[in-house]
C-alpha cells in the first residue's frame, strides 16, 4: 500500500513538473509545437518529392513556400472581405454610438451615476495611446518573431526527420525499437489526419454558411461564412461566436427578426450536419476526443499557452492519446481522453450516407 501511495505520488509530481516546465518554456516550445504539428502536414508531400529523386532540401523548401503561399491566401481573403466590410463601418459605428447612450442613460436612471462620471470612470480606465502603441508594438515583434521561428522550424523538421527518427529509436531499446516505430507512425498519422481533415471541414462549413447565410440575405455573406469557418479550430466554442458576431453585426445593420432567427437556425442545422456526418466521416475515430477532456484540453492550453495553446490543444491531445493507446501502461489513459464508441446511437441514415460517400 505504501508502495502505491508513493507511486502514485511520484507520478503527481511528473505531472506538475511537466505543466510547470510548459508554462515557463511556451516561448521556446509554443513555434517547436506549432511548426512540428504542420511539418507533419506537410511529410507527405515531401516524401513524395523527394521520391522523384529531388534534393531533400529542395522539397522541405518547395512544402515551406506552399505553406507561405496558402497563409497568404486566407490573409488575401480576409482581407478583401473585411474591406468591403469597411463600407458599413460608418453605420456599424453610429449603432454602437446609439447603443453606447442607451446604456449609459439605462446607468443614470437606475444607478443614479452620472454620464459624466460615466465618462470620468472610462477615462480613468482607459489606457494611453502611448501605451497602447506599445502594446501593438511588442506584439506585432513578438508575432513577427515566432512566426519566422515556426517557418524555420517547419523546414528544419522536414529536412532532418530521419536523424531525429534515428535519435529516438538509439533511445530505445532493440526489444522496443518496433513498437516506437509504430508509434512515431502513428503520431505522425494523427497530426496528418486532424489537420487534413480539419481543413476539409472549415472548407464545407465556409461552402455551406456561404450559401445559407447569401440566401438569407446577409450583407458581407462570404466574410461571416470564413469567419465561422475558421472559427471552428476552437471546437463548441469557436462556431458559437462566430454565430453570436453575425447576428450582432446583421442587427446593427437593419438586418429583421426572421433572418436573425435564420442565422440561428442555420447554425444548429450546419452543426447538426457537422457533428453527425462531416467530422465522424472526415476526421475519423483516431482523433476522437470526448467532450470533457476537450474541454480541459482547451482551458490548459489557454492557461499556458494563451491563443496558440487553443489552437494546438485538441492536436496535441490527440497525439497524447495516440502514445497512451501504444503503451500499456497508458492505454486506461487514452481510454480516459477517448471517445465513448456507441455504434448503436447513431442513425442508420447517417450511417448510410457515411458509406455511401466512403465509395
Amino acid at each position: 500500500m505504501t508502495t502505491d501511495y508513493s507511486l502514485a505520488t511520484k507520478k503527481l509530481f511528473i505531472l506538475l513538473f511537466v505543466l510547470v516546465l510548459l508554462y515557463f518554456g511556451k516561448n521556446f516550445l509554443m513555434p517547436l509545437a506549432i511548426g512540428g504539428v504542420l511539418a507533419t502536414l506537410f511529410l507527405p508531400l515531401c516524401k513524395w518529392l523527394e521520391g522523384k529523386k529531388i534534393y531533400k532540401g529542395i522539397a522541405a523548401l518547395t512544402c515551406l513556400l506552399l505553406l507561405l503561399l496558402v497563409i497568404l491566401i486566407a490573409i488575401g481573403l480576409l482581407g478583401w472581405e473585411i474591406s468591403e466590410l469597411n463600407n458599413d463601418f460608418a453605420l456599424i459605428k453610429q449603432k454602437t454610438s446609439e447603443t453606447a447612450t442607451g446604456v449609459q442613460e439605462y446607468i443614470f436612471f437606475h444607478l443614479g451615476i452620472s454620464v459624466e462620471k460615466q465618462a470620468q470612470i472610462l477615462k480613468n480606465e482607459q489606457p494611453s495611446i502611448s501605451g497602447i502603441m506599445q502594446k501593438v508594438g511588442g506584439s506585432f515583434t513578438y508575432v513577427f518573431t515566432n512566426f519566422i521561428l515556426i517557418l524555420a522550424y517547419v523546414f528544419l523538421l522536414l529536412f532532418y526527420r530521419g536523424h531525429l527518427r534515428q535519435f529516438v529509436l538509439k533511445l530505445t531499446g532493440k526489444s522496443d525499437q518496433e513498437k516506437m516505430i509504430t508509434i512515431i507512425n502513428s503520431v505522425t498519422e494523427v497530426s496528418q489526419q486532424y489537420l487534413l481533415g480539419l481543413s476539409k471541414v472549415i472548407l464545407c462549413l465556409w461552402i455551406l454558411y456561404g450559401i445559407a447565410f447569401s440566401i438569407l440575405g446577409i450583407k458581407n455573406a462570404i466574410f461571416f461564412a470564413m469567419l465561422c469557418g475558421l472559427l471552428h479550430i476552437i471546437p463548441f466554442i469557436g462556431n458559437i461566436i462566430g454565430t453570436l458576431l453575425t447576428v450582432l453585426v446583421a442587427a446593427i445593420q437593419g438586418a429583421s427578426f426572421p433572418i436573425l432567427a435564420g442565422i440561428v437556425t442555420t447554425y444548429g442545422v450546419i452543426q447538426f450536419i457537422e457533428g453527425w456526418v462531416l467530422e465522424p466521416l472526415v476526421l475519423g475515430h483516431q482523433v476522437k476526443i470526448n467532450p470533457l477532456f476537450t474541454i480541459i484540453a482547451l482551458v490548459l492550453g489557454e492557461l499556458l499557452w494563451g491563443i496558440s495553446g487553443v489552437f494546438l490543444a485538441i492536436p496535441l491531445t490527440a497525439m497524447l492519446k495516440t502514445v497512451c493507446d501504444h503503451v500499456e501502461q497508458l492505454k486506461p489513459f487514452g481510454f480516459l481522453i477517448g471517445e465513448i464508441e456507441n455504434k448503436k446511437s447513431e442513425l442508420g441514415i447517417i450511417k448510410k450516407v457515411k458509406i455511401l460517400l466512403k465509395k
